[in-house]
């Protein structure tokens, strides 16, 4: 079986990871990308949508017609926005997405990346943590056929995948050097390959886990076909 696919963030460094991996997959036959701006690619499986305002996502509802998942990658840092800004684009608009997906593809799976440290108590100090939790429960509650949540630590780029953020690429560039000993530690590391052929191998059969940490990332995308 062949897959079509709805991608969002693949402007930033895991989506454009998730991105490669599903138009070098043999298992996707069409991905749609919903970004503010331009990914500037051409491939014949992908298709481009770009939305300037998330919170605008009625005006395409009926493009969002006839996929099998959703890899929803779209995200932003606590850092530097404001809590309402933060809450908007973490919360409101992965919500409101996930709502028209189902929506329109009742038998589909949609994955969420979260990260390392989400508090799914939702009742912790720590603002960012509070409302990851709060959205990956609502996301888990919903009725999808099949929802993962992907909670990474460190995330090493590969085939030239990077981020857009300074901070982050200075971050990358002192870390990176380390990579070649935290990729021997699943737990601590993983790399964008592996989220996303973890996020393929996530149509494909049903996990006995909905939350993903580094490791199970890593093993889950070892079994890709």
């Amino acid at each position: 079986m062949k897959y079509k696919v709805v991608i969002t963030g693949s402007t930033g460094m895991v989506g454009k990871g998730v991105l490669i991996e599903c138009l070098e997959s043999d298992l996707i036959e069409k991905v749609l990308v919903i970004n503010r701006s331009s990914i500037n690619m051409n491939h014949p499986k992908l298709t481009e949508i770009i939305l300037e305002d998330f919170n605008n996502l009625d005006e395409i509802r009926d493009e969002l017609v006839g996929y099998d998942g959703c890899f929803h990658s779209m995200g932003v840092s606590s850092l530097g926005v404001s809590k309402d800004v933060y809450e908007n684009i973490t919360y409101d608009i992965t919500i409101k997405l996930a709502k028209l997906f189902l929506e329109k593809n009742p038998n589909s799976t949609f994955t969420y990346v979260t990260g390392a440290g989400t508090d799914s108590t939702e009742s912790g100090k720590v603002h960012w943590a509070r409302i990851k939790g709060k959205t990956e429960n609502e996301l888990i509650r919903m009725p999808f056929k099949k929802s993962y949540m992907f909670r990474p630590g460190y995330i090493h780029p590969m085939k030239g995948v990077g981020s857009r953020t300074l901070w982050i690429q200075l971050l990358y560039k002192i870390i990176g050097v380390l990579y070649v000993f935290l990729k021997h530690f699943p737990s601590s590391a993983t790399n964008t390959v592996n989220i996303g052929k973890a996020m393929i191998c996530c149509l494909e059969r049903k996990l006995d886990i909905v939350i993903l940490n580094n490791k199970d990332i890593s093993e889950i995308a070892s079994t890709y076909r």
